[in-house]
């Protein structure tokens, strides 16, 4: 056989074999389930006003939210899109759109000027979160994070009756398969690794910062978990990141259905964790 079609089978063959990601076997505790939760916490979480700020992803988690909500009767939960300078008309879980996208320092003040404008001596839980758009490959990572922790602090030190919770950012599906390989091979960009590098790196510090001490929704952790306790990676330079599950992906970045629904029903389950 000539050699250059030889050299060529092997190299495709190579090709078939070789993604770009990877999955690793994540041996944390099983996640809780909707099940799990008690009828009287659900109750209890029904009485408590729940303020989310967010943009598109945060759209798809509240869908996911909305969807659960209905097919639970036991889940008496009221999801209001709250317009800015309104206020609760009761219990329920307002939202609003945060800031503008590809400028979190919007969000960080956006959200902090609607709970001072009067919401944040009404709401019993309050969090925002951070779009994928957020943090790309120039972002400056510990800058930003030292914003927000800043923003929180004085959010917590000015409203101690409030549970705040924090949100990890959302992560993209990083490009795989034989060109991902072949860019490797030739030290060409592999599309989204180095955006979802500078996420996993702000999360990191958000972990660092939060675990064990306040409450934290781990977004991107989920995103990054199939329901058996797989995780998705890739590996760069010696090191493993971690990126969104391809199959709970709408367009490489949002979250589908199934996707909305698997993160939506971790997100009521941890706030019904902070009833009291």
């Amino acid at each position: 056989m000539n050699r250059n079609i030889l050299c060529s089978l092997l190299i495709m063959t190579l090709l078939s074999a070789c993604g770009g990601g990877g999955m690793d076997r994540n041996e944390e505790t099983p996640l809780a389930s909707i099940n799990d939760v008690p009828e009287a916490t659900w109750r209890q979480l029904g009485e408590k006003k729940i303020f989310f700020g967010h943009q598109s992803v945060g759209s798809n988690i509240l869908g996911g939210v909305e969807s659960i909500v209905k097919e639970n009767t036991e889940i008496q939960l009221n999801v209001v899109e709250l317009e800015k300078g309104g206020s609760f008309q009761g219990p329920g879980f307002c939202h609003f759109k945060v800031g503008q996208n590809s400028d979190p320092i919007s969000k960080n003040n956006d959200f902090s000027a609607v709970l001072d404008d009067g919401l944040g001596q009404e709401v019993d839980i309050a969090f925002y979160k951070y779009c994928y758009i957020d943090i790309l490959e120039d972002a400056k990572v510990k800058d930003l994070f030292t914003a927000y922790r800043e923003n929180m602090e004085n959010l917590t030190n000015s409203y101690p009756d409030v549970h705040f919770v924090h949100v990890t950012v959302p992560l993209a599906v990083v490009q795989t398969g034989p060109r991902a390989w072949v860019k490797k091979i030739i030290g060409r960009k592999i599309g989204r690794y180095d955006d979802n590098i500078k996420r996993n790196e702000f999360n990191s510090l958000m972990r660092e910062e939060y675990e064990g001490k306040a409450p934290i929704f781990d977004l991107a952790r989920l995103e990054s978990t199939y329901p058996d306790g797989r995780r998705m990676t890739f590996k760069t330079k010696g090191k493993t990141y971690f990126s969104l599950v391809p199959e709970y992906a709408r367009d490489g970045r949002h979250l589908n259905e199934k996707g909305s629904r698997y993160v939506a029903e971790q997100l009521l389950i941890l706030l019904a964790d902070l009833k009291g």
